[in-house]
């Protein structure tokens, strides 16, 4: 299975860790091409690649983490997306300004949903700190990650993910009612770092 990432920022390179050591296939991308990646791709190692943003929107499941002002234009080009899973861990948080974003009573997701037709949308690792999503989520055992989303089957891969990773899979419900609750700002789950013990 093949993992996409839209977005290289912190978020986007400590999920990257995690998949990788996990040993999924992952292509890497952003705004500024491929070759800006190659220090990270060197650093990650295993089956990671640096790639386009369209070549990253074609893997099995497309991890999008961007800033919420760069998503629209990111999308609004990529190839059809045919069902398969978007994970949305972004926060509507306009920055630098640190503006919530106007989502017309709608949850993040619901309106990633709308920008990215098609495929089957899950939320998910935006309640994180980029430094603890990005370290060893077995410690003592195993760190929490909320995921919500209308389409079963997606959560269901998603979740088997988390399992491999180490992670402990929640799921809220859809994106609309579960959505609220892990939706920053405004949820009550956001930064909190829980630990599901063995």
């Amino acid at each position: 299975m093949s993992i996409g990432i839209i977005g290289a920022g912190e978020i986007g390179q400590a999920f990257a860790k995690q998949v990788v050591k996990a040993g999924y296939e992952v292509l890497l991308s952003n705004s500024r091409g491929p070759e800006s990646l190659a220090p990270l791709v060197a650093k990650l190692g295993g089956k990671s690649k640096a790639v386009t943003v369209k070549e990253a929107a074609a893997a099995d499941i497309v991890f999008i983490a961007l800033p919420w002002k760069h998503l629209k234009e990111a999308v609004a080009d990529l190839p059809a997306w045919n069902g398969r899973i978007v994970i949305d861990a972004m926060n509507p948080i306009i920055t630098p300004e640190f503006i919530v974003a106007d989502l017309g009573g709608k949850t993040s997701s619901e309106v990633v949903s709308e920008l990215v037709p098609g495929a089957r949308v899950v939320k998910g690792f935006n309640t994180l700190t980029p430094a603890v999503l990005g370290s060893d989520p077995q410690i003592v055992g195993h760190r929490v990650i909320f995921i919500s989303g209308d389409d079963a089957a997606a959560k269901a891969e998603v979740t088997r993910m988390n399992d491999k990773i180490g992670f402990a899979t929640i799921d809220l419900g859809g994106l609309a009612d579960g959505g609220k609750l892990h939706q920053f700002p405004g949820g009550p789950l956001p930064t909190l770092n829980l630990i599901k013990l063995p």
